[in-house]
């Protein structure tokens, strides 16, 4: 059978990324830590330490469990058994199916590309229209979070005067979050007939698309409560019993390095301070690593400096309809069904331009 030959080459090529001796000793020290007598004694911890023992030895079993179907396959393809050739195609077509979901996701094995995500979109130059924009964006990534069964909380929303949105943060949970979402960072442009313009006039907007992964360790970063500012204040709303009387929005700004967090949809201000220092971590953690990566340019001699104007994508209402991303030059006419939210193959386009470069 030549394609369950070719699915095992692939398969091979994908396991040596796997790296499945070190996820076996991996396993193997999670496995004797948890049952160490004081394990349970930080049950924070604890609960870290079990969600990776748990992830994984899915990750070995299933990886184990996929070899080992290509072995049975070849195997009976080479009894020459025309009785077994229904049931051995349906195989096939299966691990086929299979060893592509896994290519896929070996393309995203950087660090945190597990990790749950922070998704912030910031309206740009433009007024009212670039609002509307930043809250179509909006809608666009809560139907793909949707559809990929990853739950999203909004942490902070700042609405626009007439339309739209000025910012919001979004937290994105779920396995590879971060990783599907990374592809998405950098400025959208948006091109039609302005709904907002008397005249009806084409116009141009803008906006910034962050992409940050959670910080799931606190050893990550270690903030001291020494180089914070937190101010309270009262959270805005939309009028009526919406409007908060007391200040339950907070305002965290870190003075070392000038960076300002604030989150206010919850009606609890210990909700908004958690959920704004989450923020914050993951906000000093792509600092530091954008430095790395910056240095690291410098010395190769590569390093160049990405300006607001710099837009990965446009959004072309009119005079046409196109979707085409600057980066692969991947496009599509359906517009509609990307601002419904299936970027899918913008992502899976990116991942695949990158893979091996060290971009991502």
């Amino acid at each position: 059978m030549i394609a369950c030959a070719t699915a095992k080459k692939k398969f091979t090529t994908f396991w040596s990324v796997f790296d499945l001796p070190q996820k076996e000793t991996q396993l193997l020290e999670l496995q004797q830590q948890s049952e160490q007598p004081e394990f349970w004694s930080d049950p924070e911890s604890a609960q870290k330490v079990m969600k990776q023992l748990s992830r994984l030895r899915n990750e070995v079993g299933s990886w184990t469990m996929l070899r080992q179907r290509i072995q049975d396959s070849l195997e009976l393809a080479q009894l020459e058994d025309e009785t077994l050739l229904p049931e051995l195609e349906k195989e096939t077509l299966a691990i086929e199916k299979e060893v592509a979901n896994r290519e896929f996701f070996a393309m995203m094995s950087g660090k945190h590309d597990r990790s749950d995500a922070l998704l912030a979109i910031h309206a740009g130059a433009g007024g009212t229209d670039s609002q509307d924009w930043a809250q179509m964006l909006q809608r666009m990534y809560l139907r793909w979070a949707e559809s990929h069964a990853f739950e999203t909380e909004v942490l902070d929303l700042s609405e626009g005067e007439e339309a739209g949105i000025k910012s919001v943060t979004i937290a994105v949970n779920g396995e590879y979050a971060y990783g599907y979402l990374r592809p998405e960072k950098g400025v959208h442009r948006l091109v039609r007939l302005s709904p907002f313009d008397a005249a009806h006039r084409r116009h141009t907007s803008f906006a910034l698309v962050e992409v940050l992964p959670q910080v799931e360790s606190d050893d990550e970063i270690v903030i001291n409560p020494n180089d914070l500012r937190i101010d309270t204040f009262r959270s805005a709303g939309a009028g009526g019993q919406n409007v908060q009387k007391n200040d339950t929005a907070v305002r965290i700004t870190h003075l070392p390095t000038g960076l300002v967090v604030t989150c206010q949809n919850e009606r609890s201000q210990t909700q908004n301070r958690e959920n704004a220092l989450r923020v914050l971590k993951a906000r000093l953690m792509e600092m530091r690593q954008q430095e790395q990566e910056q240095q690291l340019a410098i010395l190769r001699g590569e390093f160049q400096k990405v300006e607001w104007g710099s837009q990965i994508r446009s959004y072309v209402l009119h005079p046409y309809q196109m979707v085409k991303d600057h980066r692969t030059d991947y496009e599509t006419g359906n517009i509609q069904a990307v601002l419904d939210g299936q970027i899918d193959e913008f992502i899976e386009a990116y991942l695949r331009a990158n893979v091996g470069n060290g971009k991502y």
